[in-house]
């Protein structure tokens, strides 16, 4: 009973929130001495378990050793699932040490568990990403800085090959599924910038401390950035289906859907070829209309007018 209880109380430390020790005896329906003595017995376990002060509350805290996880099967599966999918990810060397991770968690899985996890890794393949890889200290240095709004001051590579100093505030790190982005206030530009990670070089120590300002919604900001503005035309399409069909077959890296009402949207995309958003849009299963840029309206006409003239019979 004690063993079954520790756990309990285990799994109470391990959410976000501080409890009182009357609030975990009456959890645990046991009374506030017996909650002392659990407490103990998981520090003397490896558990760092930290007395709120002033509150005469608990919560767990980093410790310098690892202790073992209390996970809930759905918990362990989802860990089991992401540690796979690491192995092939986009962080540059964790492969190895992920694979790792997962053996020592499929070694303590329930029979019941490894069955499904075993089922779930039977059926699945995961292709290989041909994205960019980021290196590991870079990234959890830039989620340091986002985290402490400490100055990043860091080399950067454009797209065209150039080189720059950049200081920024950052915000946000996006991860698209094959690349890493940095969303962060530019000093210099006084705007807000998008960087890819992999082309980025940090330079240490970071700071000083800034007081973060209001910042846009860092995924939308991205996909803004990535698929419209940094292309030479900006086109926006409307599409005669719901948003939520739309966004099935746009990525957001590739364009922005806005809603317009329960039967169209705005697609935002933008491309250096009129005839790379054409055949885009072309291949598109239901109607659409273009209203900019100007150029695009008159290269849709053309090819409209070709297309008609390829097909039509000999007299």
């Amino acid at each position: 009973m004690t063993s079954a209880r520790l756990l309990r109380l285990l799994s109470l430390l391990q959410t976000t929130r501080d409890w009182t020790g009357a609030d975990l005896a009456e959890r645990l329906e046991v009374d506030i001495r017996t909650v002392r003595r659990d407490i103990e017995r998981l520090r003397n376990l490896g558990y760092p378990v930290i007395a709120t002060p002033g509150l005469a509350g608990y919560r767990l805290g980093a410790g310098a050793k690892l202790p073992p996880l209390l996970l809930d099967d759905e918990e362990a599966i989802a860990v089991a699932v992401g540690l796979r999918t690491a192995a092939t990810g986009t962080i540059a060397g964790i492969e190895e040490s992920s694979l790792r991770a997962l053996a020592k968690l499929e070694q303590v899985l329930p029979s019941r568990l490894r069955h499904r996890v075993s089922m779930l890794n039977s059926v699945t393949v995961t292709l290989p990403s041909r994205g960019p890889v980021v290196d590991p200290d870079v990234l959890t240095a830039m989620a340091a800085a986002c985290r402490d709004h400490m100055r990043l001051r860091f080399d950067y590579v454009s797209h065209d090959g150039s080189e720059s100093l950049r200081t920024t505030e950052p915000h946000r790190l996006v991860h698209t599924g094959k690349r890493w982005y940095l969303v962060g206030w530019d000093i210099d530009r006084a705007d807000w910038r998008t960087f890819r990670v992999d082309r980025v070089r940090p330079r240490i120590p970071t700071g000083p401390r800034f007081t973060p300002r209001d910042a846009p919604d860092a995924a939308e900001h991205l996909s803004r950035g990535v698929s419209t503005s940094v292309y030479r035309y900006q086109a926006k399409i409307t599409l005669q289906v719901p948003a939520e069909v739309a966004a099935e077959r746009v990525s957001p890296t590739v364009g922005v859907i806005e809603a317009v009402d329960e039967r169209s949207c705005l697609l935002h995309t933008g491309s250096n070829s009129l005839d790379e958003i054409v055949v885009y849009v072309g291949l598109f299963d239901f109607p659409f209309t273009v209203h900019e840029p100007p150029e695009l309206i008159t290269r849709v006409r053309e090819l409209a007018a070709r297309l008609s003239q390829a097909t039509q019979q000999e007299s």
